[in-house]
């Protein structure tokens, strides 16, 4: 079995596209089809059904992308163990992680890999938490960081930080002056909105039922940065957004914030762990250190984050074992 091969057909699977994978790679398309036909002949029959819009599987390459994902862990593995009995750790750890905690985080997590285990390699994808999801069950992803609104309480998710909801405006607006607000100061307000279906949006949805009222949607938008930009060029439009998207913006003097009271709105960032399978030796080096990284920073996704802002206490010391700088 060809391990390239292998991988570039789970890869196809997972993006259902082999335009997209030949635009990662760098390559052209042809290349791409034409490594995966060599493997479909390698293999007796069709594994991809080529549509309008990109590549399904067929019966044949569902059943063989189930066996080969099993078979493409347990050959990593057994690649790392050899490797680490060389005294050597090695692997590529595929990390998803929502936009908003991707930064500074994976900058400190990758430099502290370079120094300590230059073997290990990050591959990162950014998504929503629905998306992370499915490329959790998936086994597309093998670690997720992600929000709940739900504590975590099974051994497969571990808790990182907890996150307040902010009410977030032009600074200088009287509303979110004060240290916080009460949701129901939201009943008429112009908000910037995300789209649906999202689960962010359901949740403000339902707070603002429970009190009796519908949220005015001025504009609806994915982008966080769309959503943080419409906000500061535009007096009297809101948005609710969590603390680790707007730090930068509000150490700038670009936004300003009120913390969200009654309800709240408290998400959870939690770590997902793989729902099938084991945890390689790289894993849990990289899980290990986005625990003590977000312990050192006072359990955030920030060495302090904004305390210059005061919407956030200092850090607290790291203590304990050795943890990344």
């Amino acid at each position: 079995m060809h391990l390239p091969s292998v991988k570039l057909f789970l890869e196809v699977s997972e993006a259902g596209s082999i335009s997209k994978v030949a635009a990662r790679r760098h390559t052209v398309q042809s290349h791409i089809s034409r490594q995966i036909s060599e493997f479909e002949a390698s293999l007796g029959g069709p594994l991809l059904r080529r549509t309008g819009r990109g590549v399904t599987l067929t019966p044949l390459g569902a059943r063989a992308a189930l066996r080969l994902r099993s078979w493409l862990q347990e050959t990593e593995q057994l690649q790392e163990t050899l490797r680490a009995d060389a005294g050597q750790l090695w692997g590529e750890v595929r990390l998803g992680i929502v936009p908003s905690g991707a930064h500074p985080l994976m900058t400190h997590v990758f430099d502290w890999l370079q120094r300590e285990h230059p073997g290990i390699r990050l591959n990162i994808t950014e998504a929503q938490g629905t998306e992370l999801d499915a490329l959790l069950d998936s086994g597309a992803v093998d670690l997720a960081i992600l929000f709940r609104f739900a504590r975590p309480a099974g051994g497969d998710e571990r808790l990182l930080s907890t996150a307040h909801s902010y009410l977030v405006s032009r600074p200088g607006d009287p509303l979110t002056l004060a240290p916080t607000t009460e949701f129901a100061a939201l009943d008429g307000l112009q908000l910037v909105l995300p789209r649906r279906p999202s689960h962010w949006r359901d949740a403000l949805d339902e707070a603002a039922h429970s009190h009796g009222f519908r949220l005015a949607a001025a504009a609806e938008a994915d982008s966080l940065t769309v959503q943080k930009e419409l906000v500061a060029h535009a007096p009297g439009l809101y948005s609710v957004i969590g603390p680790y998207s707007i730090d930068a913006e509000l150490r700038q003097g670009r936004l300003q914030a009120s913390r969200l009271v009654n309800p709240g709105l408290v998400r959870h960032v939690t770590l997902a762990l793989p729902r099938h399978g084991k945890l390689t030796q790289a894993c849990r080096v990289v899980g290990d250190a986005i625990e003590a990284l977000t312990q050192a920073w006072g359990q955030q996704l920030s060495p302090g984050p904004l305390s210059t802002s005061g919407l956030l206490g200092e850090p607290a010391r790291p203590k304990g074992r050795p943890r990344p700088q």
